[in-house]
Order: structure tokens, then sequence, then C-alpha cells
């Protein structure tokens, strides 16, 4: 057993001796790509959605210096017709290249990478010559001729050299040019049955195209058939606690909210996992990123930069072009680059179908608000602070302080907003009405026109609240507000409910820059 090669099963064994989600139908997948065309894959997820765990997955499955049938008996891929014909069959490299970046700060991180793999692989085939000037690819060349072996290549944290150093240094230039001399010359094929890459970025762009364009590439973008097989799905969570006597509707609450490709519902694993573990859901998100990255992203001067991120944290979704980006979290260009970076580090999910982008849920919400805090975005903050008060207010039915509230959330003078109509005002009162989100789920419906913005408030499950309906009016009355909702009280988002329901009518008044408000309650069924 190496460092780097025929490394065992040691690391899956780990996570069979706990509670283990069952992905092994990834290795289906790969199995068919082997001495293919398709044989080089790249799946990209952000940090804490399984990436590690499924690379030890697959080096467990393909490294033949083990015996891993015991670990894979009793899940999916043991019935698939693949599985005896691969398992176990390959030497295997694994590298966890953040290894590297820890230990090598400078432009010699490429050079200890080669030599220090180039000797491990050369003690494993000490019959197999290695000549001056040899690079680790020259070796496994001659091995693959000596022995009739092909390789399998795994890599884990791909992309840390690339956000390690920027784009254009030498370190930069010298990894890329060693990962096409591993994966995109003639003998390629020659050395490699497969080979799997991991990490958070997609791979490297050098103008419009990829560095390693010969690799299939599956993103938190555009997942492909590999959308169900990182991070957990609802009926895998709901499995998980119905097992260890968990709520459901707090996970969901806490750690849903992605929607990667076709799978509409994705809960962040690790998240759930140390909810079930700790018996409590709240944030574990903060040591998997640094606050001072993500509000340097979302402060950069972009055209509507802001007004999306306020949009987003209030609820909305924005529409997003990830197409442009370079992989690269140094060479930011627009505001579809600064959105894509979010996507790509998990702070926003991305629907395809739209292709919009949105806050995924209460956990990544709030390590967003807490990047905020170390922005000039005082007012967001000021809104938010105050946003339990404005909800019991509403509860209350004082109307004087609800306007005073909604006034307070509205500051013309550091608002980034333009707030001139129903839907800046919804914006507004999202944020404004932050509070309630620990208690309520937020519906807005935004019709086309000038007419109504309306927010619906739904108390969760277990929640002993009244449904909350707000219609937003700009230069017209709280009266025809509260109007307007009689209208259609008890219909919508509200159909099925039953019981008390609050009704909320505000207007702003653009001439005198004040809000006013009207509350009513009333009962469905």
């Amino acid at each position: 057993m190496g460092t780097y090669i025929n490394t065992g099963n040691a690391g899956f064994q780990s996570a069979r001796n706990g509670d283990y989600v069952d992905k092994s139908a990834l290795i289906a997948v790969i199995n068919q790509t082997l001495f293919t065309e398709r044989r080089y894959n790249c799946v990209s997820r952000c940090r804490r959605f399984g990436k590690s765990l499924a690379a030890k997955m697959l080096c467990a499955y393909y490294d033949q210096s083990c015996d891993s049938h015991a670990l894979f008996a009793d899940l999916k891929i043991a019935d698939d017709e693949s599985f005896e014909q691969h398992l176990n069959k390959y030497p295997v490299i694994f590298l966890d290249l953040s290894d590297f970046v820890t230990r090598y700060k400078d432009e010699t991180i490429v050079a200890h990478l080669n030599e220090s793999i180039t000797a491990d692989v050369h003690a494993a085939y000490p019959d197999v010559p290695i000549h001056e000037g040899d690079d680790l690819m020259a070796l496994l060349l001659r091995i693959a001729d000596a022995t009739g072996q092909q390789f399998f290549f795994i890599i884990d944290e791909w992309d840390a050299i690339c956000r390690e150093f920027k784009a254009g240094t030498q370190a930069m230039d010298e990894y890329v040019n060693w990962l096409r001399r591993m994966f995109k010359v003639a003998n390629s094929s020659k050395v490699f049955a497969g080979a799997y890459l991991t990490g958070i970025l997609p791979i490297k762009k050098y103008k419009t195209e990829s560095a390693l364009n010969n690799f299939t590439e599956y993103t938190m973008v555009n997942p492909g058939r590999l959308a169900g097989l990182f991070g957990f799905t609802k009926a895998e969570v709901k499995a998980l606690c119905q097992k260890e006597e968990a709520d459901f509707d707090e996970m969901e609450k806490w750690y849903d909210g992605y929607k990667i490709g076709n799978e509409p519902s994705v809960f962040n694993p690790n998240s759930v996992m140390q909810a079930l573990w700790e018996r409590r859901c709240r944030s574990y998100w903060a040591s998997t990123g640094a606050y001072d990255a993500i509000a340097s992203y979302i402060q950069m001067n972009y055209k509507g930069l802001k007004d999306d991120v306020v949009k987003m944290i209030g609820g909305g979704r924005c529409f997003v072009d990830p197409t442009g980006f370079q992989n690269d979290l140094s060479v930011i260009r627009s505001k579809d680059d600064v959105l894509t970076v979010l996507i790509h580090l998990g702070y926003l999910a991305y629907d395809w179908d739209t292709s919009e982008c949105y806050v995924p849920n209460r956990e990544v919400e709030g390590e967003l608000v807490n990047a905020i805090k170390d922005t000039d975005w005082r007012w967001i903050v000021d809104a938010i602070n105050a946003s339990r008060e404005l909800l019991q207010a509403i509860l209350d039915g004082n109307e004087s302080a609800v306007a005073q509230g909604v006034d307070a959330a509205h500051d013309e003078n550091t608002s980034i907003l333009s707030y001139n109509n129903e839907n800046s005002l919804a914006c507004v009162l999202s944020l404004a009405f932050h509070y309630a989100q620990n208690d309520y789920t937020f519906h807005r419906e935004l019709p086309t026109g000038k007419g109504f913005a309306d927010l619906v408030l739904m108390p969760r499950k277990h929640v002993d609240k009244p449904a909350i309906l707000l219609e937003l009016k700009y230069d017209k009355s709280a009266e025809a507000a509260i109007d307007q909702i009689h209208q259609k009280v008890c219909t919508g988002k509200v159909a099925q409910y039953d019981g008390q329901v609050i009704l909320v009518g505000i207007n702003y008044d653009s001439k005198t820059k004040k809000h006013e408000c009207r509350i009513e309650k009333a009962h469905c069924r």
C-alpha cells in the first residue's frame, strides 16, 4: 500500500461504519465510461456535499490492492451487471490535492506534486525502470507497456491550486499543463481506464474553451445524470429522520432548497448529518466558507448586483447566465460571474428550468446575512434586526407600529433599491419580515403589470400562529389594499388553510415617503 497508489478501502470503510446514505449508483455511471471516449469525468459541487466521500467510495471499489466485496454487498451497485466486472480490478492513484496546497505555498507546488507521485508509483513497480527526466506520465506509460495494466486516477479537491493561485501565475500555468499532460495527450487512453476529478469549481476555461475539454463535467449548474447522487434527496432525509426520530419539517426548513438538475429537492448532507448527531437544527455552514470572501463578491460594483442580492435575501429569484464564467475565483468580470460563483460555492441555488438563482434555505440565508454584516449595507441589517418587533406588531394588530417599522426598513438615503414600484416594496417588506421565516413559509405572487404584489405567509407545521396576507400598494391607499385582499381571501395559497388569517394592507406614498397600514382579521372555513 502506497501513499498515492493502491491506498486501499479504509476511507470508505469508515463511512460504512456509521450512518451511510447509499450513493453507490455513481459507480454504475462511471463504469459505463471506462475504456470509452467518456472515460474522463469531473464532478463539481459545493463544500460538504459528499464529494470526498464519493471519491473514497470509487477508490475502494476500483483499487486492486484490497477486497471490497463486503463493503458493497448491500448497496445498489451490487445489483448492477457491471459490479463484478470492475470491482478491485485496477491500480488506483488517489490524490487529495488539498494536502499539497497546505504544504507548498509557492511556485514549486506542481514540481513537488509530480515528484511525490512519481516516486510512490515507481516504488509500487520497482521492476519498471525510470529514466532521468521522466515525469509521472512517462513512467505510467512505461508501466502500461510493460504490464498491460491501465490505471484509474482519482483527484479529490482538483481545483485547490486554482483557488490558491490566481490565473496567469506560474503555478496555475504549470498545473494546467500537468493536467493536460496527464489526460489530454495521445497516449492518455493507453494509460488510463478512467479518471475522476472532483472539486468545487468546474474545469478552468481559457478564453471560451475548457482546459480539459475531453472531460465530461457534472456541475451545480449542469449536473446531468448525477443530479441525485450528491446531496441528500427528500426521501433519503425522511428515512433518516424516521430512523433517528427527528423532525423532518425542521430539517426541510434549514437544509433543503437546492434544485440540482432534474432533482427538485436536495438537502445539504453534511448539515443534515450534523443536525441528526447533535439533535439540533442550526447552521453548520460557518466552517465551510469565509464571510469576508462572500462579502467581497456581493459588494462588487456591477450594475444590478446589489439589487439582486437584496431581492434574493428577501425571498425572490434572479435571472443568471452562468455560461461566461471562467471557472476561476480570481476572474470575475460581471454580475453573472458573481452569481455563478455563489452558485458553485453553495450560497445560491440554481434552477436550470428557469435560469434563475435564489437563496435555498434558512441555513444559507443566515450565512449570507452574516456576510452582509461585514459590508456597508447597514439598512438591510437594521431591517432584519427590527423584524421581530414588526412581526409582533402585526400579530397584535398595531397598525401604527407596522407602518413605522416599514418606514424604518425603507431608509431613502441608504437603500440600494430604486423604491418606485410594488416589486421594490415587496423586496423591502420581505426583509422587514425576515424574522417571520422562523415560523412561516413565504409565497410571493407578482402579476405582470402595475397592480399589486402579494406576500402570503403560511405558518409552518406545528406552529400555532395565524396565516398572514399582505397586500402592497404604491401611491394608492391601505384601504384599497385591504379591499383587494377581501376579494381573494381564502383562495390561492390559503385555499386549503383552516384557521385565522390576518389581513394587512400597506400603501407607500411616494410624496410623503411614508407608509400607512390597515389590519383586519378573518377566518377561513
